[in-house]
């Protein structure tokens, strides 16, 4: 397995009452809450079966939102906090969060007005056709809960004739458009990883495990089973069960058994479709289908991502974009865009998770709420810690969601908060240029020092932050000429400095979690067998281990995001990169 020494160090000297709080699951809320205790001086750690943000929290719309359509079911205190964690992260992660300007199509003037109304007192029928003065009125609160820490400009109404201009292939039928602002964000799984990274590097009691299994658990003893086969064990005085859409199923191992979950499934296509990604103008459509489902296109990564369903589901180890999803979303941006062509053809990459909501009644899925809670099971006979279940919540309010969880932990140990999260800064995000300016004087200086050309330092800080300056900085057998093969914006040296100071397992951590080299960089077996060649001489991998990695990535890829890989066929022994002089 792949720790950095000092982790290795931690773990060497970890003894079974130097854990305060166990987290079971690192998505986006574990990885949060970690972060948050271990800035609090609480010895933490945060294990995951998998590696870190690669269950639902890789399976976003990849959206950082205020959630406008929560307003018709009156989840006011949903919009609040989270139109102002999105104005938040804006600030704190510019590395990967950045504003969004969204056009509403409008299709009628005052259609949807009873309908709302019902919804707002409590209907479970999801309200229809959406018209111009709900939209306004919609709108107006939607801007006034995004005052606090505003950074982007408030909507705009206008007529059917500047609408057309502005998106040239919408449908003749509206009436008006609305535009307003939301965020987006780049790298999610990403973002994850540098949560629990930051937990890390604040406090050196802290520890984190990716791939590790729940082995044994006896008495408030919990041992853990590693990938290499060592194990390790914990009595915390506290278990925080952060497992999203298993959350159930991992209190019933922990001796507390739950019904808390009632996931629903979300899935979404990439199209390869530049003519469409050129007319949007770096805008999101955020429009309502046939069937009265909000959906959304946009341009991420070069790509028009398409999304979202929300159909009740309860597997979320096998999970996929099925055949009638994609279809809904053909059909529905086709009579969306009447005059653009769109196929199968044209899609490239798929993605599907369980959003782990709470258990409802609700006829519409869309209608459970996304607002969050922490139900506690006290103390039981052979099972002295309590149980905190982080139920609910979405991609936008982790931060908030982790501050108000890590206040109870902090009141339960008898502990009081330090410092807030507010305004700190996450991963790469650190130190990040401010303006133009400072962009340009960082980029320049950057560049300078690694050797590198300016625009190649642009692209770096727009992909790692500013964690750009250690990659560039850190000794390494390899150029950052060293391009790789079907995908020319990355280098061989970045892998090289992923695998090795990354908390690395597995070659799909590399392709489809520290970086988005599985959506954006087009990848081909000769490339995927260059990215494992470089792993290999990284971590230490034998050639069996390659071969092993680089069938478990295409088989992922085939299995769960629709691409099958082209290339040349593997070879026996697969391609290596060239080996490095360090390491």
């Amino acid at each position: 397995m792949s720790m950095t020494p000092d982790l290795q160090q931690r773990f060497s000297n970890l003894g079974e009452n130097d854990i305060d709080v166990l987290i079971i699951g690192a998505g986006i809320n574990g990885a949060g809450l970690f972060r948050d205790l271990s800035l609090q001086g609480v010895n933490c750690l945060i294990v995951d079966k998998a590696d870190f943000g690669s269950g639902t929290s890789a399976a976003p719309s990849r959206l950082i939102h205020g959630g406008l359509k929560y307003l018709e079911t009156g989840e006011f205190g949903l919009v609040a906090q989270s139109t102002l964690e999105r104005n938040l992260l804006l600030k704190n992660a510019p590395h990967c969060v950045e504003p969004l300007p969204t056009f509403i199509p409008v299709f009628s003037w005052t259609r949807g007005i009873w309908a709302a109304i019902r919804t707002l007192f409590g209907s479970k029928t999801a309200p229809r056709s959406r018209g111009a003065v709900l939209i306004k009125i919609g709108l107006r609160l939607y801007d006034f809960f995004g005052s606090r820490d505003q950074v982007m400009p408030r909507h705009r109404l206008i007529l059917k004739k500047q609408a057309r201009r502005e998106m040239p292939h919408i449908t003749p039928a509206i009436v008006a458009g609305g535009i307003y602002y939301d965020a987006k964000i780049s790298r999610p799984e990403r973002l994850v990883y540098e949560l629990v990274n930051d937990g890390l590097d604040t406090n050196a009691g802290s520890l984190a495990a990716n791939f590790a299994t729940l082995a044994a658990v006896s008495e408030g003893r919990l041992t853990f089973r590693q990938p290499d086969g060592r194990e390790f064990s914990v009595a915390p005085k506290l278990v925080v069960n952060a497992a999203g859409p298993w959350i159930d199923q991992v209190n019933t191992l922990l001796g507390a058994p739950s019904r808390l979950i009632g996931g629903t499934k979300g899935s979404h296509i990439l199209l390869d479709h530049p003519e469409l990604v050129r007319s949007l103008n770096g805008h999101m459509i955020y429009f309502e289908a046939d069937d009265g489902r909000i959906c959304l296109v946009y341009d991420y990564l070069g790509l028009a991502l398409v999304g979202s369903t929300d159909i009740p589901a309860g597997d979320p180890d096998n999970v996929s974009c099925e055949e009638p999803e994609t279809e809904y979303f053909l059909e529905s941006i086709r009579s969306l865009l009447p005059t653009l062509r769109f196929d199968r053809d044209q899609i490239v990459y798929s993605y599907s998770g369980i959003r782990p909501l709470p258990a409802s009644d609700a006829t519409a899925p869309g209608l459970i709420s996304r607002d969050h809670s922490a139900p506690v099971k006290e103390p039981e006979d052979g099972r002295p810690f309590p149980v905190v279940s982080l139920v609910g919540g979405k991609w936008t309010t982790f931060r908030g969601f982790a501050e108000e969880v890590a206040d109870t932990v902090l009141s339960r140990l008898q502990r009081s908060r330090s410092q807030s999260t507010r305004y700190l800064a996450i991963g790469g995000g650190k130190a990040f240029p401010a303006d133009a300016e400072q962009r340009n004087a960082w980029i320049s200086d950057t560049a300078a020092r690694g050797g590198v050309a300016a625009e190649r330092a642009g692209e770096l800080l727009g992909r790692y932050g500013t964690t750009a300056v250690a990659l560039l900085s850190s000794p390494s057998g390899y150029s950052d000429e060293q391009r790789l093969t079907g995908a020319p914006r990355y280098s061989l040296r970045e892998i090289d400095w992923v695998a090795r100071n990354e908390l690395v397992i597995h070659l799909s951590d590399i392709v489809m979690r520290r970086t988005t080299l599985a959506i954006e960089g087009r990848l081909t077996l000769e490339g995927l067998r260059e990215i494992a060649g470089v792993a290999e001489a990284a971590l230490g991998w034998d050639g069996e281990r390659t071969a092993s990695e680089i069938q478990d990535v295409v088989s992922q890829l085939s299995r769960f995001h629709g691409q099958a890989l082209t290339g040349k066929p593997a070879a026996a022994e697969p391609e290596k990169a060239p080996r490095p002089a360090l390491g």
